[in-house]
């Protein structure tokens, strides 16, 4: 419940304090195609995660709409997940999530955002998904330096279940997460670090990885980023992600 309250007052700090906004321009981190939050976008990426019980492959859709004056964002995930498991179906839906992101600060520099999300105990199999009704606050905060060549994001986040299955356990993480990138002409490079302390287990599961990616056309980007999980209550153990990203 701390936890919960503390988000609440970031979030109110943040609409009271930086609501003096300037979204003239979008010239600044949150502009970026990769993390876009100025135009219609979707994803499609793949993910093949390796596990001390099994692999998972989860093919993901998502769609990024800014809605009003584009300091409000809105993002929808549909997940369809397949799995060298013991699971009772080997291909399903996952846990379907929405959030919704607002900007109140932004610069040609630097630039704040805070968002909600919540995924929904939609999984058909119980691998699929958490059991559980997940929300999701965070902020992020974004910052060039050295003439925009370099580019980092710092989110911080807090995951609790408030409904679902009561046989399942419940959800409460806390994440801090730091991603740093390198463009260079059409294509980038980066490196993110994610810590997760899971107060339920009362253990971390972090992961880190590496990421390419390049501009194939104005509109249409490529990457893929190879991924490891570490800590003692990590998730999985190594992974590798592909996707392109369509911006209209």
């Amino acid at each position: 419940m701390d936890k919960i309250k503390t988000f609440s007052i970031l979030f109110f700090l943040s609409y009271n304090l930086l609501s003096a906004q300037n979204t003239d321009t979008i010239q600044s981190p949150l502009s970026e195609p990769r993390y876009h939050y100025f135009l219609k976008t979707i994803l499609f990426f793949n993910e093949y995660l390796d596990t001390d019980k099994g692999s998972f492959n989860t093919t993901q859709v998502r769609f990024l709409l800014p809605i009003g004056n584009k300091a409000w964002n809105l993002r929808f995930d549909l997940p369809l997940i397949s799995a060298n498991t013991n699971a009772i179906n080997k291909t399903a839906i996952g846990d379907v999530g929405g959030g919704i992101s607002f900007i109140p600060y932004l610069r040609n520099n630097n630039g704040i955002a805070v968002r909600a999300r919540v995924y929904s105990n939609t999984a058909s199999d119980p691998n699929f998904g958490t059991g559980k009704w997940v929300v999701m606050p965070a902020m992020i905060y974004g910052k060039y330096f050295a003439q925009k060549r370099f580019l980092s994001l710092t989110t911080v986040e807090y995951q609790k279940s408030f409904a679902g299955n009561s046989s399942r356990d419940d959800i409460s993480v806390a994440l801090f997460e730091n991603l740093l990138m390198y463009f260079f002409g059409k294509n980038w490079i980066s490196g993110d670090v994610a810590f997760r302390y899971n107060a339920i287990l009362k253990g971390f599961q972090n992961n880190t990885f590496v990421e390419f990616g390049r501009k194939i056309t104005p509109s249409n980007l490529v990457y893929i980023h190879p991924s490891a999980g570490f800590g003692p209550e990590r998730t999985y153990n190594f992974g590798i992600e592909a996707g392109i990203l369509v911006l209209f």
